[in-house]
């Protein structure tokens, strides 16, 4: 075991494949509300999610503001008008976690590193219940030392607070010896560089990086973490 000792990981699109989840959830939901689904409304829903994801970050909108104005939205640019987006959300929470699928490679690497003797830890931006049913379904739960969800906390992911928030549970853990793994540049490596420990990019689609925020390593596939733990 190299400098680090303990692993933060992101849950979604990091360990578990949040794309097809919420695809899954999505056409679900209108199949039961008896709403015509194609994929551009598909590719609409999900553009517009990642908007006010990233307004949570940046602390502009509450948790609430975030999973209900999100249909909202998507609503009134397709004209429908007879249901409530609240009522529509509530439904898509409970589908979004009665589904879970791995990324590649992920649950043989978590549970290769639970062997090796490496503290674990998801930290989520993630609706609490939605997570903790995924964490449940998926057996994370049983492979993760602890999971820290930004509901609970008061703070989203990237800010210091939530961090520090974490760190102040985890009384033996020093910040040297952690490493956050995570896809999203404004939410997991600013959050890493906002709480002063060594960021993993996890890449996979090679996207470019838009964003001036530091990270120590990037990785395409996960298992490529190993050689970064054994060498760092």
């Amino acid at each position: 075991m190299g400098k680090y000792t303990t692993i933060f990981w992101d849950l979604d699109q990091t360990l578990l494949n949040f794309d097809l989840s919420m695809d899954y959830a999505l056409r679900t939901l209108f199949g039961k509300y008896k709403l015509d689904i194609d994929d551009k409304i598909a590719a609409r829903y999900a553009a517009i999610n990642n908007s006010y994801w990233n307004r949570l970050e940046l602390g502009e909108l509450s948790k609430d503001e975030v999973t209900v104005g999100r249909f909202r939205t998507l609503f009134e640019e397709f004209g429908i008008f007879h249901i409530k987006p609240e009522e529509f959300n509530a439904d898509y929470q409970k589908e979004l976690g009665n589904v879970f699928f791995y990324m590649e490679g992920a649950e043989e690497l978590v549970v290769l590193l639970r062997k090796k003797g490496y503290r674990q830890y998801v930290m989520t931006n993630g609706v609490n219940s939605t997570q903790e049913s995924k964490m449940r379904r998926s057996g994370l739960d049983r492979i993760m030392d602890g999971v820290f969800v930004s509901e609970l906390i008061g703070y989203p992911k990237p800010q210091k607070e939530f961090y520090d928030a974490c760190f102040a549970a985890l009384p033996d853990v020093e910040r040297e010896e952690c490493i956050m793994v995570g896809d999203s540049l404004t939410s997991d490596m600013r959050g890493a560089e906002n709480a002063g420990i060594a960021s993993c990019w996890f890449n996979p689609e090679k996207r470019e990086k838009d964003v001036d925020v530091r990270t120590d390593y990037e990785i395409r596939r996960l298992e490529e973490l190993l050689s970064i733990l054994e060498q760092g």
